[in-house]
């Protein structure tokens, strides 16, 4: 059985795949259809961008997110509205999403709308990938597996990376090897160091049992074309 935490990374998509009896396996996609079809195998697999897309407001999981990472809630990016990541440039989408949701699209928002196009376009087009694919957040997860306390670093500092990655130690005994094996593989323009680990946080999240998987909100709502608005998470003490 394969776990598969996702990150979008500069070259793409950087995908940590973990199996049982501590075998992994690591790889970029230039195309998300290209990563589905390689792990539409796996279990679960969790990625780290918006799925569900509102209609009006604001997500209850973005908003929830946000409260509870404290000094890491600027990592939570307001979720576009679909019209907006279709957009052909920044002004036009903030023109649409001001309309529909009542505010100007982020920049950090915009400079992720073609990653969240075609995650929304694989989900609207494959029935399989909508039962495996689901969003989770590395911050969110790394909260949860420190037991309910948002990291003190931010991801980027050396701090940060070490903090981290020593949280993932905790759980995984095979995290540097993973880790300095993206490092080697991989540029650092093409992949960056906290993409390493947001990958890795949310496949050791997706090998939690079933049952033991927690959502923001506790219960989700659905966007207009039934996708969940949802963000989900792990104790450590169900890993």
């Amino acid at each position: 059985m394969k776990y598969v935490g996702v990150d979008a990374c500069r070259k793409g998509w950087f995908a940590v795949c973990l199996s049982p009896n501590y075998r992994w396996d690591i790889e970029i996609f230039t195309a998300i259809g290209d990563l589905w079809n390689r792990f539409q195998s796996a279990a679960l697999l969790l990625i780290d961008i918006p799925i569900g897309l509102p209609e009006s407001g604001k997500r209850k999981c973005d908003i929830d997110a946000r409260k509870i990472l404290k000094q890491r809630a600027t990592s939570v990016f307001p979720a576009p509205c679909r019209q907006a990541i279709h957009a052909n440039s920044y002004p036009e989408a903030c023109r649409i999403n001001k309309k529909i949701l009542g505010v100007k699209l982020s920049v950090q928002t915009w400079n992720i709308s073609g990653k969240i196009r075609e995650a929304d376009d694989l989900l609207l087009n494959n029935t399989m990938a909508r039962r495996h694919m689901r969003e989770a957040h590395p911050e969110v997860c790394f909260w949860a597996l420190a037991g309910g306390q948002p990291m003190k670093y931010y991801k980027k500092t050396n701090q940060g990376f070490s903090e981290r990655r020593k949280r993932l130690k905790k759980i995984k005994p095979t995290t540097d090897e993973i880790v300095n094996a993206a490092m080697k593989t991989y540029y650092r323009k093409d992949l960056a160091k906290d993409d390493i680990l947001d990958a890795m946080v949310l496949a050791v999240t997706a090998t939690a049992p079933t049952e033991s998987l927690v959502t923001i909100p506790k219960n989700p709502a659905k966007d207009s074309k039934g996708l969940p608005m949802e963000i989900v998470y792990c104790e450590a003490r169900n890993l």
